[in-house]
């Protein structure tokens, strides 16, 4: 599940996991975490880490097998390489990827970025990415199912994901 920071990646992906049976949550900001104890550059962002989307991609291979799908995996991806090597490299295993670009209007991310407990270093960070999004959103809606969350709940949204599962 894709989008922007304010989209409603996590709520919609919470809501989900009560309608998809046996479904799996991972975060693979996780392996972020992990990587910033060995790795000691200094980095705004750990997706240009080339191990980091290497291991994002085989834990999510990893995990679907040992879990079985679906695997419900909230993501903001926003360069399209990056997109290919985290995405692509499950389908290359024979695992199907179903690709989700949660998308809301400018102003109502700017709403919720805002309205977000995360500190002000962290909701600057995140409005910044704004313009990244707006660039990417060609090559997004080309390579997604689409979803507005501008004006109906991540309920709602999760109840359509589903439907379509």
């Amino acid at each position: 599940m894709n989008g922007t920071f304010g989209a409603g990646k996590t709520t919609t992906s919470d809501h989900l996991m009560a309608l998809l049976a046996n479904a799996h949550l991972f975060d693979p900001e996780t392996v972020g975490y992990c990587l910033r104890h060995v790795i000691n550059e200094e980095i705004n962002d750990f997706q240009n880490w080339p191990a980091w989307r290497a291991l994002a991609a085989e834990t999510i291979n990893q995990l679907a097998r040992h879990r079985g799908v679906p695997l419900v995996v909230p993501m903001t991806l926003l360069r399209q390489q990056y997109h290919q090597e985290i995405l692509f490299a499950p389908a290359g295993h024979g695992l199907p990827v179903r690709h989700i670009l949660l998308h809301a209007n400018e102003d109502a991310l700017v709403q919720r970025i805002e309205r977000d407990s995360v500190g002000v270093a962290a909701r600057q960070w995140r409005l910044n990415h704004l313009e990244v999004y707006r660039d990417a959103l060609p090559w997004l809606r080309e390579s997604a199912e689409v979803f507005d969350t501008t004006h109906i709940s991540a309920a709602e949204v999760a109840v359509m994901i589903a439907e379509d599962a």
